[in-house]
């Protein structure tokens, strides 16, 4: 099985190019925590894979909060277990925190991965250029057959590139905190109080008060999911994502 966060598609969409190739079924996180399913069973003959994307050099607060809750039991002694993480600029140390819980719960893992993919972070980074996306997509592609290779190969190891070590992404982590404060968010006049953000946000955090989004909380994960399938374009990072586009990953149709 394989177990994954997506915000925009890119993690949906190497989970489910690898359960295709290995014949395995995936599941969403935010599916799992919503209907509070903390255990996972694995079979005698079967795989566990964790994928999930970097945020700050670490863990989406979504992923930290259902893996520190996670328990495992397995019919095979040993399984086989891996972890992928995307990222745009760097994955940080987000492969050794879900190691370091999987270890918790009582296992080794085999195999470390990580892949390069569109930065969806776009308070930092502009999205607006269609050619520089789309060779990225073909290169990202390459890896993930790469990493399956080693999949069904049971590879062991580290391929983790870029990585930076612990105690900097931890301190990464305060910056992280500060950056998801619902305060930095706000909607602009071109929304037509259509509730595909609030219908899509991980952690239920945005209502329709007055026709408009509002944000419950004084925090969410901050993982622009909202902003980037608003089909007005009309939710905005302060005034730093109003030119910097959108994204999707082009081969998810819908989100878990």
């Amino acid at each position: 099985m394989i177990i994954y966060f997506s915000a925009t598609g890119n993690s949906q969409y190497v989970s489910k190019k690898i359960a295709k190739e290995i014949n395995e079924k995936t599941y969403s996180i935010i599916e799992n925590k919503n209907t509070r399913k903390y255990h996972i069973h694995i079979e005698k003959d079967e795989t566990l894979g964790v994928v999930i994307p970097t945020y700050f050099w670490g863990l989406p607060t979504i992923v930290e909060e259902y893996l520190s809750k996670l328990t495992i039991t397995s019919e095979n002694k040993n399984p086989y277990i891996y972890i992928i993480t995307t990222y745009g600029t760097t994955p940080g140390y987000s492969a050794g925190y879900v190691k370091e819980h999987l270890n918790i719960c009582g296992y080794k893992v085999n195999l470390q991965a990580s892949i390069k993919m569109v930065d969806t972070w776009t308070v930092m980074f502009d999205l607006t250029g269609k050619e520089k996306i789309k060779q990225q997509t073909i290169e990202s592609d390459k890896e993930i057959d790469t990493i399956i290779t080693r999949i069904k190969n049971r590879n062991q190891g580290k391929y983790v590139a870029r990585k930076i070590p612990k105690f900097i992404s931890n301190m990464a982590q305060l910056w992280y905190d500060r950056s998801r404060k619902t305060k930095n968010l706000h909607i602009t006049k071109t929304c037509t109080g259509c509730k595909k953000c609030i219908n899509n946000c991980p952690i239920n955090a945005i209502r329709l008060v007055n026709n408009k989004p509002s944000w419950q909380k004084e925090y969410c994960v901050m993982c622009l999911r909202c902003l980037h399938i608003c089909p007005t374009f009309s939710i905005q990072y302060n005034n730093k994502t109003q030119k910097h586009g959108q994204y999707i990953n082009p081969y998810i149709k819908k989100l878990d």
